[in-house]
């Protein structure tokens, strides 16, 4: 379904270690690897629609830029914190990118800092797409709110793909893998029970929405006997006490 010949070099011996302290979190490898389906469909797509401006906050240790066959002219813009960026380059220093790639030292919790770098941004692109993989569901739902507003407000910043979690689902994660996130300190918050509706006061309207559960059943990588459900109705995202968990792709609405 795709490659990344740079995924081992990057998680290196301290990757595989906190992966064997995830046994059992790691049965659910098959929604990480469908995420990653999905999201490089999406890209593709958009990109062939005229996107020529990629901002992907948070990257960590994507690596989309350099496995992926892009435009050449592709603008893209990856934004985390200057450790996170500092490995990853010492890592693939010596690796070429298929499009125009810039990283961008910032903490994304700096409102002002973050919207004053949109402006700049939606000034070098007619149409954008911002990609925030992996990061909305550790912020509150009053955080995840502004940064939907601060994304709504630069005009070419016309699409938004993220990851979105039930609250069913997070219940859920949080019995296999509480004690483990409750030790990185990085809990669980976001899990709207409205679904992608919940982005509509900021001015987003989803455009489509795909869960990991149904793709996995689609590529037949569901393990037994959740494969067994696969006959069941994609949803919307709108989910409750149900686990749930899909990819979204938004485009802007006017308010």
């Amino acid at each position: 379904l795709f490659r990344d010949p740079f995924a081992r070099r990057l998680a290196g011996e301290r990757g595989e270690q906190i992966s064997e302290t995830m046994r059992r979190g790691n049965k659910h490898d098959w929604s990480f690897a469908m995420r990653t389906v999905l999201i490089d469909r999406y890209i593709t797509e958009e990109v062939q629609r005229g996107v020529d401006l990629v901002v992907n906050l948070a990257a960590g240790l994507d690596t989309r830029p350099y496995r992926m066959a892009l435009p050449a002219s592709l603008q893209w813009i990856e934004v985390d914190l200057p450790g996170i960026f500092d490995y990853k380059e010492k890592i693939l220093g010596g690796e070429k990118p298929a499009c125009v790639l810039e990283r961008v030292r910032l903490d994304l919790s700096k409102p002002e800092a973050r919207r004053e770098l949109f402006a700049q941004w939606s000034r070098r692109a007619k149409k954008a797409l911002v990609l925030t993989e992996g990061l909305c569901i550790y912020l509150t739902p009053e955080e995840v709110g502004k940064l939907a507003a601060d994304l709504a407000a630069p005009p070419s910043f016309q699409r938004w793909i993220l990851d979105l979690a039930s609250p069913g689902l997070i219940k859920m994660l949080e019995k296999q893998l509480g004690s483990h996130l409750s030790q990185a300190g990085v809990p669980f918050k976001f899990a709207p029970r409205e679904g992608p509706g919940f982005f509509a006061p900021y001015g987003w309207k989803p455009i489509e929405v795909h869960s990991l559960f149904k793709t996995a059943a689609k590529f037949k990588r569901l393990p037994f006997p959740w494969s067994l459900l696969g006959w069941m109705p994609e949803s919307n995202g709108a989910q409750g006490s149900r686990p749930w968990s899909g990819i979204c792709l938004f485009g802007k609405q006017a308010l």
